[in-house]
C-alpha cells in the first residue's frame, strides 16, 4: 500500500526529516535518503500491524503562507 510522505532536510543537523501525513504520529529522520526511507517504511509497517487507523487523504499541493 503506497503511502506520500513529506520530506525535508534540515541544516542544522544535516539530518532528512519526513513524516506521512495520512499517519498522525508517522515521523522519522536518516542521514541519507534511503535510511529516511527505510526507517518510515519500518514505522508504517509498525503502525499497519497494530491496526493504527489512518486518514485516506490525497496531495493537493503547497502553499507559501506570508505573514506580518
Amino acid at each position: 500500500m503506497p503511502f506520500t510522505a513529506v520530506i525535508e532536510y534540515c541544516k542544522n543537523t544535516g539530518l532528512y526529516v519526513g513524516y506521512v501525513p495520512d499517519f498522525p504520529g508517522a515521523h522519522s529522520q536518516g542521514k541519507t535518503l534511503d535510511e529516511l526511507n527505510r526507517n518510515l517504511k519500518e514505522v508504517l509497517e509498525m503502525l499497519l500491524e497494530d491496526g493504527e487507523p489512518y486518514l485516506d487523504t490525497e496531495f493537493v499541493g503547497t502553499q507559501q503562507i506570508v505573514t506580518s
